[in-house]
């Protein structure tokens, strides 16, 4: 695998992606102790004239009270009565503008339990070509279009030990905005890769966190 692989927002892509998730036995978490969340990863254009395939990713402002100023998929916790899907596509909605329908769903990945208590189901979502979004300025500080290919990138996973447990800290480095993404979002971007777009049926939920992200 090298980081030169490159994706386009076509039906190849689209179906191809749906058939992997498929396939794919995706792993929940029985946990009533954490609370339910979902996210939306969100493959989008580059823009209305670029096919270039991306995913949305957002940094959150500082003045909110959890994860402050770090990297995330669109997303929340759960309201109500709420489905994961429910969640996720009103979450995207509200964040970034985006309306999609249960039709654009593809698939769910696995759970994954973070350290600061909640519960994150992933959700695939297809967004196809994109002209403007429209980011919430009270949730979302910054907003990227992430090729997919930075995924490709060899150097994903990044691993180093954790000072609180037995389970490596996971990391992603994304060319294309210059940062190192951290779990739990960078344990989400690895499956998706792993998963969705080679069909290896790769686990992530035992990755670790920094302790940054904790709270």
């Amino acid at each position: 695998m090298t980081s030169t692989v490159e994706f386009s927002i076509d039906e190849k892509l689209k179906q191809g992606i749906r058939e992997r998730l498929s396939e794919f036995e995706r792993q929940e978490i029985q946990d009533l102790n954490l609370t339910r969340a979902a996210v939306a990863f969100t493959v989008v254009s580059a823009s209305s004239s670029d096919n270039t395939a991306c995913f949305i990713l957002t940094r959150r402002p500082k003045h909110l009270n959890r994860h402050k100023g770090q990297y995330a998929l669109p997303g929340g916790r759960l309201d109500g009565n709420e489905t994961i899907i429910e969640a996720s596509l009103r979450e995207l909605n509200e964040e970034v503008g985006v309306e999609a329908g249960n039709e654009c769903v593809l698939g769910i990945l696995d759970d994954y339990a973070t350290r600061s208590g909640f519960n994150i189901t992933p959700v695939v979502v297809w967004g196809g070509k994109r002209d403007k979004l429209q980011p919430d300025k009270n949730e979302v500080k910054k907003l990227y279009r992430v090729p997919l290919s930075d995924l490709a990138n060899p150097k994903i996973p990044r691993l180093e030990d954790s000072a609180a447990g037995d389970a490596p800290v996971l990391s992603a480095p994304l060319k294309s905005i210059g940062h190192r993404i951290f779990a739990p979002t960078a344990a989400i971007l690895y499956q998706f890769r792993e998963v969705a777009l080679f069909g290896r049926h790769t686990r992530v939920a035992h990755f670790d966190q920094p302790g940054f992200a904790w709270s």
